[in-house]
């Protein structure tokens, strides 16, 4: 009986360890890089890689010599690199080894409750920062801790925070990251020092994104990057994002703005142009017909009603009191 259970196994254990030697030779052999977003890929790694925020990245530079910084506010429209600008410091003033250990990130939309602060962000910020750094240079005896959409914090959460900021001031900074700075109480914005992230230009925006399209070898007239900018309303983040979608939508092919058209999601112009007509036709059937394409069409509303709103105000069709009784329509139809 024991011969018998012993065979099999004796008999198995070869082809196992070539089974097990093949897999592990195929494994290496077709292990690749794993894709990330652009969006990622093309974050800046350091200070001197954010475009168009001069002011906040000349302070920046000053702080760093100094291997020390105050804590932080950054505010601004979404997509102009706040996030970007606090990561490529933090790994200016502690380098790659100690970036993860010395750095805690969290977004506060997620995680924004008074328990979180209490938890997480004070263990974090009473933690000793100790190390070197390998390539000798100078590493700031502190921690950052990078609260992202801070203004999404309930007002207890900041309360919490104003505490931990006093007391652990001198292992820890902290950086709040939102779009409305008014939404942070005045206790937090008092301590920190703030930094407005203007929008970005277009042609800041169309250069970046041209520098992604040459290192991805991505086909894209400079028309359909100047209709990407423009969909993209300021947001950089959006517009790489929509870039890489097109691409792989495309295959290789070139990129139109009716595929970016697609991919953002916007309505085509004439769509709305058909839409302002059945409303001046007056005639129920019509526009009833033309809401149910737009429905069927699965087109956002809020989207529908700000290119309306852009449409009517830049035409030059209306009157300003029509143009003004058209807006406010428009307004309470999204309140």
């Amino acid at each position: 009986m024991q011969a018998f259970l012993k065979g099999p196994a004796s008999i198995s254990t070869k082809p196992v360890a070539a089974k097990e030697k093949n897999a592990a030779g195929s494994s290496g052999e077709g292990k690749r890089a794993k894709p990330i977003p652009w969006v990622e890929k093309y974050r800046p790694k350091n200070v001197d890689e954010v475009a168009f925020q001069d002011e906040v990245v000349a302070v920046l530079k000053k702080s760093l010599e100094g291997a020390d910084l105050p804590n932080l506010l950054f505010y601004g429209p979404p997509g102009t690199g706040k996030t970007s600008t606090i990561l490529a410091a933090a790994r200016e003033l502690f380098g790659p080894d100690l970036f993860r250990q010395r750095v805690l990130e969290l977004n506060a939309s997620d995680e924004r409750g008074i328990q979180v602060i209490r938890e997480k962000v004070k263990a974090f910020a009473q933690l000793t920062a100790s190390g070197s750094r390998s390539d000798g240079k100078m590493c700031p005896p502190f921690k950052i801790v990078i609260l992202d959409e801070a203004d999404s914090m309930t007002s207890a959460a900041q309360a919490a925070l104003r505490r931990t900021m006093e007391k652990e001031s001198k292992t820890t900074r902290f950086c709040l990251i939102c779009n409305y700075i008014s939404r942070i109480i005045e206790p937090l914005t008092s301590r920190c020092s703030k930094f407005r992230f203007k929008p970005l230009s277009d042609s800041i925006q169309q250069q970046r994104l041209l520098d992604v399209s040459e290192k991805e070898h991505v086909k894209i007239s400079n028309e359909a990057i100047s209709y990407l900018v423009k969909v993209s309303e300021g947001d950089l983040r959006k517009a790489i994002t929509f870039l890489q979608s097109a691409t792989r939508l495309m295959g290789g092919k070139e990129i139109t703005e009716k595929i970016i058209t697609e991919i953002a999601g916007v309505i085509p112009k004439e769509t709305i142009d058909e839409l302002l007509l059945g409303c001046q036709s007056g005639s129920f059937e019509k526009l009833e017909t033309l809401a149910k394409n737009l429905i069927n069409e699965g087109f956002a509303v809020a989207q529908l009603v700000n290119q309306l709103h852009d449409t009517v105000v830049e035409s030059e069709d209306y009157s300003d009191k029509q143009k003004s009784a058209i807006v406010e329509k428009l307004a309470v139809s999204l309140a």
